[in-house]
């Protein structure tokens, strides 16, 4: 009788590979995966270059999608902070993340239909709910009965306003304001359009953060501190301010 013990299924899958089966040669069945980086190298013009290229560009393309983009400043409108041909890069998913564009913020945003068929940057005065009044009997915008210190980024020489306004933001939209008064069409020019000159929410494309280019402008944008103590929305909505108008 044959004594010998034959191998079983378990055995066999145990057992050590051999040379061949760990080498990355390429098997009866097909060719290894370690071959697909030369053989695509192979079918691009440059090879290994062209492909490195490639990737990088589709590297770009998604951070441009999903993460950040640079914006290139068209006009005089947010002088002195930005200045015409200013690049600033703008975080697409700080809103995504975090809370909506807060006051304050330098936010970018699609225009299309609201103020013109183009992006637009300007920075945010009121979100929804705020009472956003102009002006009080020294000049201010008040937001909820607060009034604002525009003197750090204000354009010099600038009044904040020329043209009165009272109004309360709808929820999910924005009242925002050029820091170049004088040069800026913003929501006060548009109060009676469709949207009284509010921008949705959606609309915004996300919130510029750094000035990159030219390399000797470059600089991180921060909120100021003059929106810091601006009251709950609602609170100074039942007491409107004498002269002021929507």
């Amino acid at each position: 009788m044959d004594t010998e013990a034959q191998p079983t299924e378990r055995d066999r899958s145990s057992r050590p590979a051999a040379p061949e089966e760990t080498s990355g040669a390429p098997g009866p069945e097909g060719r290894s995966r370690s071959a697909l980086g030369p053989r695509v190298r192979e079918w691009l013009p440059g090879g290994r270059i062209t492909l490195t290229l490639l990737l990088c560009l589709l590297f770009l393309l998604a951070l441009n999608t999903f993460v950040a983009r640079p914006f290139q400043i068209p006009s005089g409108s947010m002088e002195p902070a930005l200045r015409v041909g200013d690049r600033v890069l703008v975080n697409k998913v700080v809103y995504r993340f975090g809370p909506g564009p807060l006051r304050g913020d330098v936010v970018v945003f699609d225009g299309t239909g609201y103020f013109g068929e183009a992006d637009y940057i300007k920075r945010v005065v009121g979100v929804g709910g705020d009472r956003v009044v102009c002006c009080d009997e020294e000049g201010r915008i008040r937001v909820n009965g607060r009034a604002i210190d525009e003197s750090g980024f204000l354009f010099p020489g600038d009044a904040p306003s020329t043209v009165p306004f009272d109004v309360v933001v709808p929820d999910g939209r924005l009242f925002v304001l050029g820091d170049h008064r004088g040069d800026s069409s913003d929501s006060r020019d548009h109060l009676g359009s469709p949207g009284g000159g509010m921008i949705p929410v959606r609309e915004v494309i996300g919130r510029a953060d750094w000035i990159v280019l030219p390399f000797d402008r470059a600089t991180r944008l921060h909120r100021p501190d003059a929106y810091a103590r601006v009251p709950a929305p609602g609170t100074d909505a039942a007491h409107p301010a004498e002269g002021a108008h929507g």
